[in-house]
Order: structure tokens, then C-alpha cells, then sequence
């Protein structure tokens, strides 16, 4: 049919769908082809959000701000002209809201720790956008793959204390879709879990046996002149 509109398409003026809460967004409602004048209105979830009046086959333009989560719900658009019965409809889109990382906590189950044992670091950032990347630091060189969690959960590697120098500090950083924020955690040292000598349960054992001989040697000069006193 002459004059019949084309599906529209519906996309975003910034050509990304990730949004952060409280920024403005654009969206284009077009149809390449059909009579005008153009009547282009914007759904959210079935729900009319505006309507945009064209007099020629321009796109329709409308502004919106992120205010909620529920604002990233699902939008399409209808472009309608004097031809097209009951009008067209496009594409559905669909925002993704990114929340920046929070700053990371570094743990271990163990502050302590000796040479020859093996030990845990675990990070992890309790909010932001999923999924969030962690890499491992010891001083200023990164010990650890990029590591890319997609659920809320820490970032876990695996360390052997070789050396004296492996007490040193340990740092993660925490980064996700989010631009230009990238946080860092606290730091972490190992303190050196004191050993028991092996020479102390020796020598404990002969300071008990030496007070055993010298107890059993002093029984004859207490208990003898007693029993003599008694005759």
C-alpha cells in the first residue's frame, strides 16, 4: 500500500544502553519510509510516556531522566500516519542501570601465618554492577589475573608463604562497566605466627626430672630424724 509506514526502529540517541540513576537519556522513534505527517508515541511496559508529532519522515525524539530502577524497564514505540491501520510498532529496548563499585574489603581467614603454609585472600565489593573484575596486588605488582565475578560474591586466591618477603602488603582493586571508577581496599599483611622451639618440651622435661631428683634426695634428711625423734 502507497504511503504505508515502515516498522519503526527505536534506539538510543547515545548508542548505549548502560545508564547510571539520575541521567538523561534520549531515544529516536523512526520510520524510513511512508506518507507524513508522523505521529510517533513511546511506550514503557504497554504504559503511553509522550508523544512526538512529526510533518515529515524526521525521527521522533524524546527525553528522558533515570529517576528509579523501574525507569530501565522495557520501551517501544508506534509511528501511526492517515494510511496505517491501528500504526507500527518497533523494536523493544531495554536499559541497563550500572551502579559504580563500592571500595572493596580484603580479608583472610588467617592474620597469622608461618613459612611452608598455604594461605587465602579473598576480595570483595558489597555493591555495584554486575559483573565486577578483582585483581590481586603485593606491594605495587599485581600477583593475580584479571578475575571476573558475574554473582555477588569474593574474589579467592591461593597463596604459599615461602619467604619472609611474602609477609609484605596486600592490596585488590575493583572495577565494572562503570567508567572512570575504579576502587581500591585496604591493605593486608600476614604477621609471622610465632614457632615453639623444638629444644623447649626438651628442656622443660629435664628441668621436672632434675626437681624429681632433688626432692627424692632431700626425703632421707627430713624423713630419717623424724622417725629417730619418735623412738
Amino acid at each position: 500500500f502507497p504511503g504505508m509506514l515502515s516498522n519503526p526502529r527505536l534506539m538510543s540517541v547515545q548508542r548505549t544502553l548502560n545508564v547510571v540513576m539520575n541521567q538523561n537519556v534520549s531515544l529516536s522513534c523512526h520510520s524510513e519510509s511512508g506518507s507524513p505527517p508522523v505521529r510517533y508515541t513511546l511506550f514503557k511496559r504497554n504504559q503511553k510516556v509522550s508523544t512526538s508529532n512529526r510533518p515529515d519522515l524526521t525521527p521522533g525524539l524524546f527525553n528522558l531522566t533515570i529517576n528509579f530502577a523501574s525507569d530501565v524497564g522495557e520501551y517501544k514505540c508506534k509511528a501511526e500516519n492517515n494510511i496505517s491501520s491501528g500504526g507500527k510498532y518497533s523494536n523493544s529496548l531495554n536499559f541497563t542501570l550500572i551502579e559504580p563499585v563500592s571500595k572493596p574489603v580484603l580479608s583472610s581467614p588467617t592474620a597469622q601465618a608461618k613459612k611452608g603454609q598455604n594461605v587465602t585472600l579473598s576480595c570483595l565489593s558489597e555493591n555495584g554492577s554486575l559483573p565486577i573484575t578483582y585483581i590481586f596486588f603485593k606491594g605495587r605488582r599485581n600477583i593475580s589475573p584479571p578475575l571476573k565475578m558475574r554473582k555477588r560474591e569474593a574474589a579467592v586466591i591461593f597463596l604459599f608463604i615461602n619467604s619472609s618477603s611474602d609477609f609484605g602488603t596486600y592490596k585488590c582493586r575493583a572495577e565494572n562497566s562503570f567508567r572512570n571508577n575504579t576502587k581500591y581496599s585496604n591493605s593486608f599483611n600476614f604477621t609471622l605466627a610465632e614457632e615453639r622451639s623444638r629444644s623447649q618440651p626438651l628442656i622443660i622435661s629435664l628441668v621436672l626430672i632434675l626437681l624429681l631428683f632433688v626432692i627424692a634426695l632431700a626425703i632421707p634428711f627430713f624423713v630419717i630424724p623424724s622417725y629417730k625423734a619418735s623412738e
